[in-house]
């Protein structure tokens, strides 16, 4: 993959595509949670305004398409499903660090210390494009409590066991508090991608 030559233009939407510069990685910063469109156009023009363009890739916020019923008619809407967490692609070195941390909104990177952790390529994938096959599948009415134990069975967070901290039963949506490097992270899942652990 790293062998080809990109021409210019958008990425088929279920590729992530090679960086654009071999120095990439991938980090994950923290946002207001609300706030990760806003902090998404900040770093960008804060790219234009320190000449950045060549330290700096692909910025994203992970969303999903979500039908919602308003007002007795279904539209789908881009929903961000990791609420605080922006993706950045950059050559990541301390003057860029201190650039991103002074960026409004933008609490830190994902790491340990003050050390920000760089994700793979397949974990990127993996958060970035995430299967849309839950939308074709029935809805689960299951029971939830609030502070019961779930796992998490499908998506990016697979595997982890998490606390329910929220439940909206009309979105069939679980606020589950999962602990992600050492910090209690809150993370929004639909019913079906939780079972509850006996």
């Amino acid at each position: 993959m790293a062998d080809e030559i990109e021409n210019s233009g958008e990425q088929p939407p279920e590729q992530l595509g090679p960086p654009a510069n071999e120095q990439f990685k991938w980090y994950i910063i923290h946002a207001y949670s609300g706030f990760e469109r806003k902090v998404r156009e900040s770093i960008e023009s804060r790219v234009q305004a320190f000449g950045l363009q060549n330290r700096i890739g692909r910025v994203m916020i992970p969303t999903e398409p979500v039908t919602e019923l308003v007002n007795g008619k279904k539209r789908t809407v881009e929903r961000v499903f990791l609420p605080g967490y922006v993706l950045v692609e950059m050559d990541l070195d301390n003057d860029l660090w201190h650039v991103i941390k002074n960026t409004p909104r933008v609490t830190g990177f994902l790491g340990t210390g003050d050390k920000p952790v760089a994700l793979s390529e397949a974990e990127v994938g993996s958060i970035l494009f995430r299967s849309e096959t839950s939308k074709e599948k029935p809805r689960l009415k299951i029971k939830f409590e609030k502070n019961e134990s779930v796992r998490i069975t499908e998506g990016p967070f697979a595997n982890f066991n998490g606390i329910v901290d929220d439940i909206n039963e009309d979105r069939e949506t679980l606020k589950v508090m999962v602990t992600i490097f050492g910090r209690s992270t809150p993370v929004e899942l639909e019913f079906g991608k939780v079972e509850k652990v006996e």
